[in-house]
């Protein structure tokens, strides 16, 4: 249960972060091995997102807050599975983000927003790759470097993660 509600909690974070206008909140839709799946809102404001967070961070000693990776569905806006890592610093801007599934690297590009800085792929493009990877990978490793310099490495399980997006897909109509 705690679990539960810590995911809840980030996930409540993470749609201020990523649509600041949203002040509606998020309804959990289950459950599935290390991912969650919510859907927040109505009509042209919807979105439903997977997230999980990291079951290894380094450096252990860095300060950060909630930290999470996560994949949205948009349908106002016809976006499906948007990739989003969140780092739980202020990041270096123009600074170097990735997502590693397997023997394939993924480019991300960097913005901050309040306390935290969240990264989305840099080629658009590549998105369907990703989505691929992560359904049949195992395990994703993101990097960071935050505002300090200070190198991060999160590494996030797979497991569950096709069955949440079955849901998002399936609760946003996408």
């Amino acid at each position: 249960m705690t679990r539960i509600l810590g995911l809840f909690t980030a996930a409540a974070l993470c749609m201020g972060a990523s649509a600041p206008a949203m002040a509606e909140p998020a309804n959990l839709l289950g459950v599935f091995g290390n991912w969650s799946a919510f859907s927040s809102g109505t009509g042209s404001s919807l979105t439903c997102y997977a997230l999980s967070k990291p079951r290894a961070s380094q450096p252990r000693a860095a300060k950060r807050s909630s930290i999470y990776l996560m994949v949205s569905d948009w349908p106002s806006r016809k976006v499906k599975a948007e990739p989003q890592i969140v780092y739980g610093y202020q990041a270096k801007e123009g600074g170097t983000a990735a997502l590693g599934v397997g023997p394939e690297k993924f480019s991300f590009f960097i913005r901050n927003n309040g306390k935290d800085g969240s990264a989305w792929l840099q080629q658009l493009n590549d998105n369907p790759r990703l989505v691929s990877a992560m359904s049949g990978g195992v395990s994703a490793v993101a990097s960071g470097v935050s505002s300090k310099g200070t190198k991060t490495s999160d590494t996030y399980s797979l497991s569950g993660f096709n069955d949440a997006m079955a849901k998002v897909h399936a609760a946003c109509n996408m």
